[in-house]
């Protein structure tokens, strides 16, 4: 089987051609702000993005219609359960709309149906950003206006399970994990037999991260919001963007502060120090919403190829379960992963409604 994976990004096209479980051709697409500029909504850009992957398939000398499927990142579509839904009218319809947001996520699915649309293959999505697994008890937050969704790295969430559940001799769905996406972004969550049923994200609550935030105390942020020291539009780049690690040491860059740690920076050891303790203390909290009964606990995401913060957030959680360290994002793979399994009958394919 081959397989086309299609993955935009803000500033990128990332495509991958894998021939069943084996990725032999992987590209990124760089779009600069000039050049998306013109366009005045993400989904403008469909035709643009279109065109830049089809002429690098006709440079790599790739026959469009060799493919058995096209696969494309999913946006931010109305919350369903995690799985491999084939794109149908009524998502791109939602994702066209913004029932969620806009995102460049949201064209993943409409260039996949495009293309496969082309060549008479089915196209799929898999675990998009909007998989809402939690249980009713998961969404209370102490007042009936705000309630808890699951925004979360589902995808790597989901890929990094499979694989550890595999190495186990099992499937994902026959054991009980709590997974750390340690990246720019932070999101733990507790996966029982095969869902995410509580969780928590990096700009609401959970560890701050390189740029986020993390969980904010109630009632100081209430002060600061009426302060008068930052608009709206102000605040919400700054809990997005321009918080954690950033905030308090003036870069993101994670190879950087570590640097700053192994010199002597006593500053920056206290802040690594506060985000690792932080970042264990919500693994053992999620331990509670698997009744203690856990399996494995998994490090992923671009931090966890940091020994040294590893090394600490393991020793810090042994005792609650043994660690698996999956470092980076198997976004290309579990795209392609997700197809093959429904193509493969596997898995069935879902129907997004």
């Amino acid at each position: 089987m081959r397989v086309l994976v299609i993955n935009p990004g803000g500033t990128s096209t990332k495509i991958s051609i894998f021939e069943d479980k084996t990725e032999i051709l992987k590209k990124s697409i760089t779009h600069t702000r000039e050049e998306l500029k013109s366009f005045k909504k993400v989904f403008d850009e469909g035709p643009y993005r279109k065109k830049l992957i089809l002429d690098i398939l006709k440079q790599e000398n790739i026959d469009i219609k060799s493919f058995d499927t096209v696969v494309g990142r999913g946006g931010l579509m109305k919350p369903i359960e995690g799985g491999t839904y084939k794109v149908n009218d009524q998502m791109i319809e939602d994702l066209k709309n913004e029932v969620n947001g806009e995102h460049a996520s949201n064209l993943g699915a409409v260039l996949a149906k495009e293309i496969g649309d082309e060549i008479n293959v089915e196209s799929f999505v898999v675990d998009p950003v909007s998989v809402d697994e939690f249980q009713p008890v998961s969404r209370f937050t102490g007042i009936s206006d705000i309630e808890k969704a699951s925004w979360l790295h589902a995808l790597n969430h989901k890929a990094v399970s499979r694989k550890v559940a595999e190495s186990m001799g099992g499937k994902y769905e026959d054991y009980n994990f709590i997974v750390a996406h340690l990246g720019s972004g932070i999101s733990i969550v507790a996966h029982k037999n095969g869902k995410m049923i509580d969780g928590s994200g990096g700009r609401s609550d959970g560890p701050f991260s390189p740029e986020r935030c993390g969980g904010l105390l109630a009632y100081p942020l209430i002060e600061l919001c009426y302060s008068g020291k930052y608009t709206r539009e102000e605040l919400v780049t700054k809990v997005s963007s321009a918080a954690g690690m950033y905030d308090y040491l003036g870069t993101k860059d994670m190879i950087e502060i570590q640097n700053r740690v192994d010199n002597g920076d006593k500053e920056a050891k206290l802040v690594v120090d506060a985000f690792i303790y932080q970042t264990t203390k919500e693994i053992w909290m999620y331990a509670a919403s698997l009744e203690g009964k856990v399996d494995k606990i998994i490090l992923t995401g671009g931090i966890a190829y940091s020994e040294n913060i590893v090394h600490k957030i393991s020793e810090n959680v042994s005792k609650l379960a043994n660690v698996a360290v999956i470092p980076g994002e198997m976004e290309m793979e579990a795209l392609a992963l997700g197809a093959l399994r429904v193509l493969s009958g596997e898995e069935k394919v879902k129907v997004y409604r």
